[in-house]
């Protein structure tokens, strides 16, 4: 018998890239049941996936009790059939213009997925993923020492400088639901923090990378944010985020309820980013202008995934050429067939 997994918002980025890959092998006897409301993301993004008898979804709302109930009820039935079941929350309020609505923000990416979890540990599941993200290192999101690390200090922005912050803090409680479960012997599991992720099947061109390759491809022109002059990001492919999720899904002696970087070394600075788009685009001379500020922005986000790379043995397969390259493609594409 192979795994049941359960996945919250499994049509988001994250989650539906999770299903392709829990599914590309055709031998396997994994089963995928997942949810998702839409917030940010379509039936689209999973439907070369819908056809698959081994994957159910439903348009359900984390947020919904008689919608999670009736959640609840199927997985109990399908587990039965299964030798393990593997709950992992991908639902959350990501977009950056979201991070300033704490309401919305605490609603889904709190309360939500602390109601994930207990119902995970309601149906005996055997692990549960906890998806958080490196925001919460805030404005120490890099060292001199190749990065930062998981059990380094945090330094957050306070609540007098941008309620950006109470995204982080509401994303680093939950972190806080996991480890006591797992501390209690409860559920294995852990937390992962994601650098900035990207994909080519992005639907919303919000993430800077769709969004300067759109620019480009709509306005002959990107405009960034001022904070763009200084600042240096790493990008993680979305192939490569979520080889890393089930990579610790199927490392028991790493599920011991503590946090795991998951990035890549390729520094980069938001402009050579847009001229690097630019480029493979075809365009000799991009014009970019700046608009905007962004509070809480740091400067740099370096991690350091020592830690999964030595309890794992994953490491990103994607690097930013080849990946630029099938965001370019597939969005050119989209417009062509438009």
């Amino acid at each position: 018998m192979g795994t049941l997994y359960a996945i919250s918002g499994v049509t988001g980025m994250t989650g539906s890239e999770l299903v392709r890959q829990i599914l590309s092998d055709k031998s396997a006897t994994h089963h995928v049941i997942g949810f998702d409301n839409f917030y940010a993301s379509s039936i689209e993004t999973v439907k070369d996936c819908l056809s698959d008898e081994r994957f159910e979804f439903f348009e359900y709302d984390l947020n919904s009790t008689s919608q999670m109930t009736d959640f609840e009820s199927r997985v109990n039935v399908l587990k039965q059939g299964f030798d393990q079941t593997v709950y992992i929350n991908c639902a959350a309020v990501v977009h950056t213009e979201h991070f300033y609505r704490v309401y919305e923000t605490f609603d889904t990416n709190v309360t939500g997925m602390n109601a994930f979890l207990q119902q995970a540990l309601r149906v005996g599941a055997d692990k549960f993923i906890n998806c958080s993200t490196s925001e919460v290192y805030s404005m120490n999101s890099w060292n001199e020492n190749g990065g930062v690390r998981e059990d380094d200090f945090l330094t957050l922005s306070d609540a007098e400088h941008s309620q950006r912050t109470s995204y982080a803090v509401g994303k680093l409680l939950t972190e806080f639901f996991i480890k006591d479960a797992v501390d209690a012997g409860k559920i294995k599991g852990c937390s992962i923090r994601f650098a900035n992720v990207y994909s080519k099947n992005e639907r919303y061109p919000k993430h800077i990378i769709p969004f300067i390759i759109n620019s480009f491809k709509n306005n002959g022109k990107v405009v960034l944010l001022e904070n763009s002059r200084k600042n240096r990001r790493t990008f993680l492919n979305n192939f490569d985020s979520c080889s890393a999720v089930l990579a610790l899904a199927a490392t028991d002696s790493a599920l011991d309820g503590t946090v795991y970087n998951v990035a890549t070394d390729e520094e980069i600075t938001i402009i050579e980013l847009a001229k690097k788009c630019a480029a493979k685009m075809g365009i000799t001379q991009p014009v970019i202008e700046f608009s905007g500020y962004r509070e809480s922005d740091p400067e740099r986000r370096l991690l350091s995934t020592e830690k999964i790379r030595t309890r794992t043995g994953w490491k990103p397969a994607v690097d930013l050429d080849k990946g630029l390259d099938e965001c370019i493609e597939n969005y050119l594409k989209s417009t062509e067939t438009e």
